[in-house]
């Protein structure tokens, strides 16, 4: 699909005109992109990149951009528009965003990988690499994967329950000192207010929601829709009857799972055998 063009000639798709932005206000600067990187300390490919659309950068450097060219906020505005972008994310996801983003309650369970709103990037990239991404392609979807923590980090951020698998906390990355970051995260996360982390030990046996990641949405008008999810694909399920077994097969669970506290100590027995890194 071509990208939407607004009468000024400028694009309407948040992260086209962001990048477009910064692109102007540089050249009307007279400076080259090794001149803002000295200018502002950072690599100046990373303004090459986030002048591509390749990269949206972080809030500092933004921030700093916002400074050096005298826009305050302006551009961290448009940062925070671009990175909620859903048109970042596949075509089979942007439905269930649209509601996600509406949601007062979120409940999850995970069989066997972190959610991606409780993903550190070190994780996200494994696992997206994994799923064959490399290149540009990767770096741009575990940008988005890290846009999406963001969901919890609010004044107004729904409340989120997620019932870890076993297995989620026995499957590490390749590299300790990622897995301890991700564990770590994962464990500060879990102090928020109106966030809890819970885990089903392998001792619960098998149960109604054994092949399959479910996300619950409570909306604000009371209605319940569910996302069911394999490593292949995923469905929004919006019919009643389905969700209600849906939910009935996640209490059954929740039945089953360690308490909040113990989850916590759970936690922090596997990453207390996380091998330490030496040079730390």
């Amino acid at each position: 699909m071509p990208t939407r063009r607004a009468v000024t000639g400028r694009s309407r798709e948040p992260r086209a005109r962001f990048a477009e932005e910064l692109r102007l206000l540089r050249t009307a600067r007279g400076d080259s992109l090794r001149q803002l990187g000295e200018r502002l300390g950072w690599d100046w490919s990373l303004f090459g990149k986030m002048e591509k659309g390749e990269t949206i950068g972080g809030p500092e450097v933004v921030q700093a951009l916002d400074q050096y060219y005298e826009t305050p906020g302006l551009l961290l505005a448009m940062w925070e528009v671009a990175i909620s972008d859903h048109s970042q994310f596949k075509e089979r996801y942007q439905r269930y965003m649209a509601l996600e983003a509406e949601a007062t309650n979120l409940w999850h369970f995970a069989v066997s990988v972190l959610p991606g709103v409780l993903q550190t990037a070190g994780y996200a990239r494994e696992l997206l690499a994994a799923g064959g991404l490399k290149g540009e392609a990767l770096d741009q979807q575990v940008e988005a994967r890290m846009g999406r923590r963001e969901l919890l980090a609010g004044e107004d951020s729904p409340q989120f329950r997620t019932i870890l698998s076993e297995a989620v906390l026995r499957t590490p990355l390749r590299d300790p000192r990622q897995w301890r970051q991700q564990l770590e995260y994962l464990q500060e996360v879990g102090e928020r207010d109106g966030v809890t982390v819970q885990v089903a030990p392998f001792s619960a046996g098998l149960h109604g929601l054994t092949n399959a990641d479910v996300m619950f949405l409570r909306l604000p008008e009371g209605r319940t829709v569910a996302y069911a999810e394999n490593g292949y694909r995923g469905e929004l399920v919006e019919e009643t009857a389905p969700v209600e077994r849906l939910q009935r097969a996640y209490d059954s669970v929740r039945d089953l799972a360690l308490s909040p506290a113990e989850s916590r100590k759970f936690i922090l027995r596997i990453l207390e055998e996380v091998p330490c890194d030496p040079l730390t």
